[in-house]
């Protein structure tokens, strides 16, 4: 007969395990309440705790809901430190089963009351033959399965009693928690047998259906087949049980249906998710196709943004962001408009060239929201490789699409806006020109079916707005600048960046350094003395630098409790920052003989390049230093040859070149010099230093010189014109051929500087050198030649 009792004792929660009576087991234990537990049962209980099982293994904080209401009544016989430093390997002995009536959380630990049950003795001859049946079946499934060891068989076949001799069979063949779980909560003996006779009924019929699988399997192999055995088990076995699908495909055909595709893309999508059906999860392949089937589905085929071209709410966004810059934003706005009445904003792709730190990147970002559109920056600066645009092809390993395409599906339409960040940096290697996969990305003409070489399906691009940005065209291949509609976007005046400084830089940067809201301000004066001292740029980018290194020693003197308004900022400059780093070369303050300031321009902004020139006697050798490039060597002949010819209107003997050497030379001499502009300058400094005339002060030039003694235009010149007002310039001469560039120059910018236009090189000699030395200018402060013309 069963007997009862009514007990109250510690609870330890098992996750995903069901001990049954009679079973011998160890486990390890950590969250703090079955540590609890597990001590207090040690101490309090005689070692005697209740385990219960979760519901839901994954839980961590777990309550009355949470588990099962029939659990295990053990005694624990051991407890020793766990594989960490925090839990503990508990091992115990399953007594009885108990069927809890309450759980109580509220202490360290969590307890239950309930009732235990012993097992009752079963001496009924029916008992006996349901035990013989339930013996024939589970020496039947031993033999199929063959996981047993013959011990463990003889052991249970020994027991006598019905209810331990079915537990101890579920606990041996049943691994299923819910099946453990259901035999556990099975109090009388005959109902135990019969659910544990059922569930391993049907784990018989399993094992062999497999058995038979395994050998339908095997028939169909042959000798090259056998490495596929497993493959082939995999697929008999879905077509026994009749599921052909696993959650990742039914996901992957759920999306495809909800997605509106154009019809190659659908076929192409479904005839790799039936290849990727038709292998197994452990293939090497799966986990290409997937990432495939992932990308065309994450692409926008169809998905498109509603363009919203308003062209005072354009101007307004880039006032906004932008100051200056008039005839740039003009030229946006223009586009916007051609954009606007034709219904195509895709057609041209516009190419913002100009000097690092000017506004190109924020300029391709504000007209992205001027027009409602999606933007994606996508860096190609540095690019050798031509896969890095049209993509890897699937055959290879770690195989992956092109920047155009992910910037598409970061994008999520197929209309946004894109930026090609520094296209003028593309280089080439052994691997491909980028170059040359960028002109069927950007040309209208074929962007509406661009084949990625890892998609393999012709995308459109047709669509989007590229916008490209660039320091200078000169390395732009010209096919690609072909495609190109260039807006140069010049390098900022000095009131420009003082306007910037104090809209934007300053009240970001006080913001960035806790500063904002302290009794601090950065004014204009200060500004305009960091632009000229500190600075030497087209951009801002080192003067919002130089603006953050003052707020940080700001920053200091604030919380140091020093008085940071005691006298003007402007004054303390210094003090922060040390002395001025850039300073005006004291030679184009003064007169000087053999030197002239020339104007260069680089990628970033205008700058001068002084220009020497010593003669010396010897026998007409010339010679030209200075990293030079041969077309500035070939100007510097052209000079040579037009003083050669033009020596008695100089005032030159014309056997001066045979008695002496002259040397020509371009300061800054590790950095590349190369281009026509600086030709006048050199027969300037030539001329300059044979018959002892100085050059004037404050003078610079600009002009390409030829054997007749032209002067021709050149280009830069309002990098150049910035360069040399940077500089202390207040005189430039200019090719006559140049007046439309100047005409269309910022008036503050020509009113701080005269403009001398020439036509030929004797206009340039009459207007750059001085008859004698001014009386106020000491003779020793005079860069003299060694010999003068005779």
């Amino acid at each position: 007969m069963q007997t009862h009792e009514y007990i109250h004792m510690p609870v330890i929660a098992m996750r995903g395990v069901v001990i049954l009576p009679n079973e011998h087991v160890g486990f390890d234990i950590g969250r703090e309440m079955s540590l609890a537990a597990a001590k207090n049962s040690i101490l309090n209980f005689d070692g005697k705790v209740i385990l219960v099982c979760q519901k839901e293994a994954h839980k961590t904080d777990v309550t009355a809901q949470d588990l099962y209401t029939v659990g295990t009544l053990c005694k624990i016989t051991q407890m020793a430190k766990g594989p960490s430093v925090l839990t503990a390997r508990v091992f115990v002995d399953a007594l009885e089963r108990v069927e809890i009536a309450e759980f109580n959380f509220d202490g360290e630990y969590i307890t239950a009351s309930g009732i235990s049950y012993t097992e009752p003795k079963c001496e009924d001859p029916l008992h006996e033959t349901l035990r013989r049946r339930m013996s024939s079946l589970f020496l039947e499934y031993c033999a199929l399965s063959k996981r047993f060891l013959p011990e463990q068989i003889s052991a249970i076949e020994n027991i006598t009693q019905l209810g331990a001799y079915a537990d101890a069979i579920c606990a041996l063949t049943l691994q299923k928690t819910e099946y453990r779980q259901k035999v556990l909560e099975k109090f009388e003996p005959i109902q135990r047998l019969n659910t544990v006779y059922e569930l391993l009924s049907f784990e018989l019929e399993v094992a062999k259906l497999d058995n038979q699988v395994e050998i339908l399997t095997k028939r169909n192999l042959d000798k090259n087949q056998r490495d596929y055995y497993l493959n082939e088990k995999i697929k008999a076995i879905k077509q026994e049980l009749g599921d052909t699908q696993n959650k990742e495909i039914e996901k992957f055909k759920q999306r495809m249906e909800n997605k509106l595709l154009p019809e190659a893309v659908r076929e192409k999508l479904q005839s790799e998710i039936s290849r990727l059906e038709s292998l197994p999860v452990s293939s090497h392949e799966a986990p290409n196709i997937i990432s495939y089937v992932e990308l065309v589905l994450d692409l926008p085929w169809t998905e498109a943004t509603d363009d919203n071209i308003d062209l005072a709410v354009a101007r307004q966004i880039l006032d906004r962001d932008h100051f200056g810059l008039e005839k740039v934003k003009q030229r946006i706005i223009e586009h916007l408009a051609i954009a606007k009445l034709t219904n195509n904003l895709s057609g041209q792709i516009i190419c913002l060239v100009g000097p690092p730190g000017v506004g190109k990147t924020s300029i391709a970002s504000a007209v992205a929201e001027a027009v409602g559109r999606k933007f994606v920056r996508m860096s190609i600066g540095g690019i050798d490789d031509e896969a890095e645009i049209r993509g890897h092809r699937r055959t290879y390993i770690g195989a992956m699409p092109g920047r155009v395409i992910n910037a598409m599906k970061q994008a999520k339409t197929i209309n946004p806006v894109i930026l090609f960040d520094e296209i003028d940096k593309l280089t080439k290697n052994i691997h491909g020109d980028p170059a040359a996969a960028m002109l069927e990305v950007l040309d209208p003409a074929q962007n509406k079916a661009f084949r990625d070489h890892y998609l393999e399906l012709p995308y459109d691009l047709s669509k989007v707005m590229f916008i490209a940005t660039a320091n200078s065209l000169d390395t732009i291949p010209r096919p690609l600048l072909d495609r190109m509609e260039v807006i140069e976007v010049p390098s900022y005046l000095e009131h420009e960046k003082t306007q910037i400084a104090l809209r934007h830089l300053v009240p970001k940067q006080l913001e960035k350094h806790g500063l904002a809201n302290c009794d601090v301000e950065i004014d204009e004066n200060t500004i305009i003395t960091l632009i000229r001292d500190y600075t030497m740029e087209a951009g801002v980018r080192e003067l919002e630098r130089v603006i953050a290194s003052l707020c940080r020693k700001l920053s200091c003197d604030l919380l140091e409790g020093k008085d940071i308004n005691a006298q003007p900022l402007v004054d303390r400059i210094t003090d922060y920052l040390g002395p001025a780093k850039f300073k005006r070369n004291a030679a184009i303050l003064n007169p000087a003989i053999g030197v002239v300031n020339g104007l260069a321009w680089t990628a970033y902004g205008g700058e001068t390049l002084p220009i020497e020139a010593q003669v010396m006697a010897g026998n007409g050798k010339i010679e030209i230093t200075g990293n030079l490039g041969e077309v500035m060597r070939e100007s510097a002949h052209a000079a040579v040859t037009f003083i050669r010819a033009n020596a008695e209107e100089l005032g030159i003997d014309s056997e001066y070149f045979a008695k002496h050497d002259l040397h020509i030379h371009a300061l800054s001499g590790a950095t590349p010099k190369d281009g026509p502009s600086a030709g006048i300058a050199i027969t300037t400094a030539i001329t300059s230093a044979i018959t002892g005339k100085p050059v004037k002060p404050c003078l610079a030039m600009t002009g390409e010189v030829s054997i007749r003694g032209e002067v021709l235009p050149i280009g830069g010149l309002r990098e150049k014109l910035l360069g040399a007002l940077r500089a202390g310039i207040t005189t430039v001469i200019v090719p006559n051929a140049n007046r439309a560039d100047v005409s269309d120059l910022d008036q503050r910018l020509l009113a701080e500087l005269e403009i001398i236009y020439v036509t030929n090189t004797l206009e340039v000699l009459k207007a750059a050198l001085l008859d004698e030395i001014p009386p106020t200018v000491p003779h020793d402060s005079i860069h003299s030649s060694v010999t003068m013309a005779q």
